[in-house]
């Protein structure tokens, strides 16, 4: 059987077409408690982290909150801890104008499931997940059936 050949065409999907917006963001001094509430009640699996100026400067994902909750403290229990102590600092990103295929990229090399989408200011305009992906990926299997 020959392999399936579609059609060449030009999909000028960009990272703004596929993120999820506007995304959670906290600051560097929220409690991890408080952050992990807000992702629990908005069904999400990161929440980004910005300093006093609105830019990006970190991400908290699930698996930083399970790391957390191994982390021993006898002073101050650990969800009343700040987010700046568990988050990812300086996360890879893209812009809203970055092509999927570079999205798609970024996911493979770095082996995340977040990427925050940050506009040219450096402040958070979106965040796409592995979710968001398949959601285009199920798209495009619907459109070439």
């Amino acid at each position: 059987m020959a392999p399936l050949k579609l059609p060449r065409k030009h999909m000028p999907l960009l990272a703004r077409d596929i993120m999820s917006s506007p995304p959670l963001t906290v600051t560097e001094k929220t409690t991890l408690k408080e952050a992990a509430k807000m992702m629990c009640e908005n069904r999400v699996g990161s929440i980004l982290v910005v300093g006093t100026d609105g830019k990006l400067r970190g991400i908290l994902t699930e698996r930083d909150v399970t790391c957390a909750a191994s982390h021993e403290d006898k002073d101050t229990p650990v969800c009343d801890m700040p987010v700046w102590e568990f988050m990812t600092p300086d996360p890879e990103y893209v812009t809203p104008e970055a092509p999927v295929t570079e999205v798609l990229d970024k996911f493979r090399e770095l082996g995340v499931r977040h990427l925050p989408v940050v506009d040219k200011d450096g402040k958070p305009v979106g965040v796409i997940s592995v979710r968001d992906v398949l959601a285009l990926i199920e798209l495009l299997f619907r459109i070439f059936k």
